[in-house]
């Protein structure tokens, strides 16, 4: 099983980019669909994008499509997440996770992974 140990995070202000990173231990990191998912202050944590073992199939939801992009080097066990045009409202710890079983259709359900890093707070700052 993989461990993961995301970073990248910080203050920013609105409209700047960010990368985030989620490193993973292990020598199966192709065999996991991957995960960000984003908890803001006193809110459920939520979906942001996942990606398929080989890093050929993506998802996230409309309302982040154009400003965020997941992608991942297997070749150095990492993941990313690429954030440009920041918003206030972006502010939150992210997470990245991991599973071996779950599609990147089902990967809106964070139940549908096992494997969690500890978070990186991003805060955007108006």
């Amino acid at each position: 099983q993989v461990q993961l140990v995301e970073s990248g995070g910080g203050l920013v202000q609105a409209g700047d980019s960010l990368r985030l990173s989620c490193a993973a231990s292990g020598r199966t990191f192709s065999s996991y669909t991957m995960g960000w998912f984003r908890q803001a202050p006193g809110k459920e944590r939520e979906f942001v994008a996942a990606i398929s073992g080989s890093g050929g199939m993506t998802y996230s939801p409309d309302s982040l499509k154009g400003r965020f992009t997941i992608s991942r080097d297997n070749t150095k066990n990492t993941m990313y997440l690429q954030m440009n045009s920041l918003k206030p409202e972006d502010t939150a710890v992210y997470y990245c996770a991991a599973d071996r079983r779950t599609l990147v259709t089902m990967a809106t359900n964070l139940r549908n992974f096992e494997v969690w890093g500890q978070g990186t707070l991003v805060t955007v700052s108006s």
